[in-house]
Formats: C-alpha cells, structure tokens, sequence
C-alpha cells in the first residue's frame, strides 16, 4: 500500500506517521511506500523498511498536487492548511492553502483518470459551524462559519463531497475536535490558549489565558485524533452513504473545568502559573464557536474519543512528558 499524508511536518501529521509505522499496516494492507510532504519537508522514518518520499512543498502551487499522485497512492490523508487565527490575519494566506490547495489536490486525482478513486481522509473542524447554536450540535445542523478558516473549510466539505459522488475519489471528512494538549510551541491557532494552559503549566512554565473561565469548547487529543483518521481510512464508504462528513466525538467542557482538572492531576502549585491576560480579539473568535455536539453518528460509525479532560491531560503527560511532570 501507498499512503500520501500531507502537512506531514505538523504535530497531528508527525503523530499519524508514527502510529502508521508502529501499524505496519492499513485496513489489514502492509504499508510498503510512503509520501510526506509539507511546506518543510518532513524527517524520512528510520525504522521503516519501505520507500520513503519526503517533500518541502506548497501545496497550493501548480506543480506540486499532479507531482503528488503520479505514484497513484491507495490512501491521501489530508491534513495540509493554514490555522484558525493566522487564516483570519492573512485572508489570501488561508484562501490559497486551505481553499485552493485542496482543490487542487482533488482535482490532480480526478486527472490521473483510468479508474484512479483513492480514499481521501481530509481533516475538516468543528468551525464549519456558526451561531446561533442549538444547545446540541448535530451533523445535520447548517454550515454557516464566522470565519475565514471555516468558510474555507466548509467550502472544501462540500468539494469533497461532489467529488466523490462524482466518482472522481472516495473521500471521508472528519470534523475534529479543538485538539488538546498539542505538544511543542505554540502555533498561530486562536485556540492555542486551550493547550498552552495544560502544557506550559505541566513544564513549570507560565500561560497566558486571554479568555474567560466560562468559556465552553469541544476537546479530544491527538492520540485521538491520530486513531480517527486511521477508523476513517479503512471505513467502507456504503456506510457513509451520501453524507461523507461528520463530526468526530468528544467532550465538552469549560476552560474552568479544564483547569480544574489540571488542578486534580498536578496539584494547585501547577496551576499558578496561568496568569489572565484578556485578548478581545481571541475572546471574539471564540465566541463565534459551537460548544457542544452531537457525534453519535461517528460513535455508531466506531470513532472513539476521551469521555473527561482528566484522560486528555493523562494521555499528554504519557505521551510527551514521559509520565512525569515539571515544576
């Protein structure tokens, strides 16, 4: 099998990487080549047996998507694109990666033609979504963003979508979640706060909280959000019928409760080092955000996620921390 990931240099991308290597296989399939690309070129894996391309590419250049599928991958995961706050900041930033890349990576399958139809797993967000919000969200609920980045996101939806039931690819959108704790340094999301008060505080570092402590917000991990586009690769698309996207589970909760769960695992010394610093423009990019959703078509679909935030700041510790936490 031949997998393509694209924006395979970032956290979730390098994660998914890991997990497939540890795999050896997909949908029962042994991995014999692999395709990475990204704007820096992501490390080449050094315990994997197979052929390994590494790529530094803009995705949204001419060349680069035909250059992509020559190879004809059995699976694209797409993960390449902007982030939420740095696509508000640069609207032709965002457009050109998030919008134009994806087509044109859609259309380079389309073009390879003789019968070519992959499985594409492109991640999507919850921000396809806009208020004024039910007290639930379902999947069938409108997509109507208050941002850039989830207008362009909504917009490649309803692109994958056309191109499948065209028979051009077979693809699956998955909705993720606000995922946290991103391991690293913080990266231009205006949702990076979400992580930043878990992580910096768990390496006896200071955080910044620019929002209120009633703010409410949809969660999973990576290590979660790694197993949802792997359930999504191998999911056999009659199930999927004609609503090829959805929203991933997850859990809601508070930036309060959030702390507070932190507060239960490192102890209130941990805690102090989050210092309240309100942003008004992060605060309005929130609020324009859903809350809380109803998943249980994914759940009935076989995707998994943590059920309180206590897992999601265990499942960091272990993963990134080596169980062990900094003061």
């Amino acid at each position: 099998m031949h997998i393509l990931v694209t924006g395979a240099s970032g956290m979730i991308g390098r994660k998914l990487v890991a997990r497939l290597l540890e795999a050896g296989a997909l949908g029962g399939r042994p991995i014999e080549r692999l395709t990475l690309t990204d704007v820096v070129a992501p490390a080449k894996p050094q315990r994997f047996c197979g052929n390994v391309v590494s790529l530094a590419a803009d995705i949204s250049a001419p060349a680069t998507a035909p250059a992509l599928l020559a190879a004809r991958p059995d699976v694209i995961f797409h993960l390449a694109a902007v982030v939420s706050g740095e696509a508000e900041l640069d609207f032709d930033k965002g457009m050109r990666v998030n919008l134009d890349g994806s087509r044109a990576l859609f259309e380079a399958v389309r073009m390879v033609g003789d019968g070519y139809r992959p499985r594409l797993v492109f991640t999507s967000s919850i921000a396809v979504f806009g208020a004024p919000f039910p007290e639930t969200i379902g999947d069938d609920f409108h997509l109507t963003p208050l941002t850039s980045y989830g207008t362009q996101k909504a917009i490649v939806e309803l692109l994958l979508a056309d191109y499948t039931r065209r028979g051009f690819l077979d693809g699956i959108g998955i909705r993720l979640p606000t995922i946290v704790v991103r391991p690293g340094k913080p990266n231009k999301a205006a949702s990076g706060f979400f992580s930043s008060i878990i992580r910096e505080p768990l390496a006896g570092q200071e955080a910044v909280l620019p929002v209120s402590e009633d703010v409410r917000h949809w969660f999973a991990s990576p290590r979660a959000a790694v197993e949802f586009l792997l359930h999504a690769a191998g999911l056999a698309g009659d199930r999927l019928g004609l609503r090829i996207n959805l929203t991933m589970p997850g859990l809601t909760s508070t930036v309060g409760e959030e702390i507070a769960a932190l507060a239960r695992i490192a102890g209130a010394d941990v805690v102090r080092h989050i210092r309240r610093e309100p942003d008004a423009a992060i605060a309005r990019i929130v609020a324009g955000w859903p809350q809380n959703f109803d998943a249980r078509r994914a759940t009935a679909l076989g995707f998994r996620a943590e059920t309180s935030f206590d897992e999601i700041i265990r499942a960091h510790i272990d993963d990134e921390l080596g169980g062990r936490i900094g003061r």
